[in-house]
């Protein structure tokens, strides 16, 4: 099995052009070494395609300068160590084999030899991928299954292919569209603003060839933690060596009168979003019941598509509990610049064909109605199998749950949380992602804890939201810069600790608190 995880795949490639430029020096024709200072980052190109050329301690790199995950300009992004962080989602690439040490990008940088003669650098001919050897199989599991297409599923599979498993990989999901990009579905894709090709993560053919089983709208019934298999709901039985519950969570409903009508809808698959999309075509108002993430990019997506759109919730200003009033006040502000209309401090009572009854009495016109108050952690599956719960699954630092060979990952892992000292539960992407990643190295008994920053990014029309840490409580808010200005910092106490930065316009600002909660770890 050849797997190559080098450059980006084409329909990646395709994503990023319209963002890549092969502007600054043509690094073929040579870069006085004086130019270049160490642990900073020349941008130039090599054959029209954009490059960085690195000088450290230990030698010169040069790798693309565009992040595989939705283009990012490296160049703007941090080194650390001997790794290039992305400013825009916090992907790390390695400078010493453009390898993607983290996510969401999943592919790594193209990368070029280097040379020094004369006082200057030049890079030559492209550098191959690294392809991992095959481990062997003594010691490993003879298989894996892994439950659930999201993002820690599809993450843990491609790992384990690229770090030289050779065994089966099964990955079962209830889902009826391959691993897609999730937090898209609710802002470019729904807005009309991001092509369907881009959606998926990988292409169908991706899975074939690196001999991972994806079976689409499967549903499993019960897990036999004693005797190592799972059930599917046709009867069929798996048998695996080891076992990765990635479930996610399901959107929580309203429990309503007209709860159930035909257009009223939630968004958590792909399939959810397309059914979105054709009601908003036909649909000229629409009442967003929630002012979460969700629900706030749902309603800008429909605004960029020109519907009328009315936001209920029971809360004072949207996003204050997550994001404190400063931020909360400003995404208030920059929707209803947008012509959203806001009904806050109210809930949904009840729900006609086009209208929508408020608990103050007042009627809203709806052709459409979005609920978004939240998820829930889909761990039926896990309790049912005797496993430790806890408002999710409870796992330890290496995400192994209470049954041997068992591990969960993603929305449903509640995990120790070194920077804050608790078993936190995280409904991020990236966390997921993560987590699926490290699951995987430990499936194949690397042991290593899972303690990365949570980091997620919230976009609100052109402006975007970035959060590292994770403060469910706090009791001090530092404000650096204004809100108001979409230019700011803000930082999240309790008990004298920082435990959260969430940034407006400071890319840098928030892969530096990145960086300072990883230091505070030991990392």
């Amino acid at each position: 099995m050849v797997i190559n995880y080098g450059g980006g795949a084409p329909y990646e490639e395709d994503r990023m052009s319209e963002k890549s430029s092969a502007d600054g020096p043509d690094f073929r024709q040579g870069v006085l070494l004086d130019k270049l200072v160490e642990g900073q980052m020349l941008r130039g190109h090599v054959a029209g395609e954009p490059a960085l050329l690195v000088r450290r301690a230990e030698g010169l790199f040069a790798v693309g300068a565009t992040c595989t995950h939705y283009g990012g300009p490296l160049a703007e992004g941090l080194l650390v160590g001997d790794t290039v962080r992305c400013p825009w989602h916090h992907a790390c690439f390695s400078l010493r084999t453009g390898a993607a040490l983290r996510p969401p990008a999943l592919n790594g940088l193209p990368r070029w030899r280097v040379e020094q003669r004369e006082g200057m650098a030049f890079v030559y001919d492209p550098l191959p991928a690294a392809v991992p050897a095959t481990l062997p199989a003594a010691h490993l599991p003879a298989s894996i299954v892994i439950i659930g297409g999201g993002a820690s599923g599809n993450t843990a599979a491609e790992t384990l292919r690229q770090e030289g498993y050779a065994g089966a990989i099964t990955l079962l999901s209830a889902d009826s569209s391959l691993p897609c990009d999730r937090p898209n579905l609710s802002k470019d894709y729904l807005a009309g603003t991001a092509q369907a090709d881009w959606i998926p993560l990988r292409p169908p053919e991706f899975y074939s060839q690196h001999a991972i089983d994806v079976r689409l709208g499967t549903r499993v019934t019960a897990i036999e933690p004693a005797a190592q298999t799972i059930v599917l709901s046709d009867g069929t039985r798996l048998s695996y060596g080891a076992l990765l519950l990635a479930t996610g969570a399901e959107p929580i409903r309203l429990n309503i009168p007209g709860a159930s009508l035909p257009h009223v809808h939630v968004l958590r698959t792909l399939a959810d979003s397309d059914v979105l999309i054709a009601s908003a075509e036909a649909g000229r108002r629409c009442v967003v019941v929630g002012a979460s993430f969700i629900g706030l990019e749902v309603a800008a997506a429909l605004r960029n598509r020109g519907l009328e759109v009315d936001v209920v919730a029971p809360e004072e200003r949207p996003m204050e509990r997550v994001m404190g009033a400063a931020i909360g006040e400003m995404v208030r502000t920059i929707h209803e610049q947008h012509g959203v209309r806001f009904h806050l401090g109210a809930t949904v009572a009840a729900i006609a064909e086009r209208s929508v009854t408020l608990s103050t009495g007042q009627q809203l016109d709806a052709d459409l109605v979005v609920v978004g108050i939240g998820v829930r952690a889909a761990t039926g599956l896990a309790e049912a199998a005797g496993l430790r719960i806890d408002r999710g699954i409870v796992v330890n630092e290496f995400l192994q749950t209470s049954a041997p060979n068992i591990y969960a990952a993603g929305d449903i892992a509640r995990w120790p949380d070194r920077l804050t000292g608790q078993h936190i539960r995280v409904e991020h992407w990236v966390v997921a992602e993560r987590q699926g990643q490290i699951a995987a190295h430990n499936m194949l008994g690397r042991l290593r804890r899972f303690d990365a920053i949570p980091f997620f990014w919230s976009q609100h029309y052109d402006t975007t939201i970035a959060y590292v840490g994770h403060a469910e409580r706090w009791d001090r808010l530092e404000i650096d810069g204004d809100p108001a200005a979409h230019d700011c910092a803000v930082s999240f106490w309790h008990d004298g600790r920082k435990l959260a930065v969430a940034t407006v316009g400071r890319d840098l600002d928030s892969l530096r608190a990145e960086l300072e909660f990883e230091q505070k770890l030991g990392r």
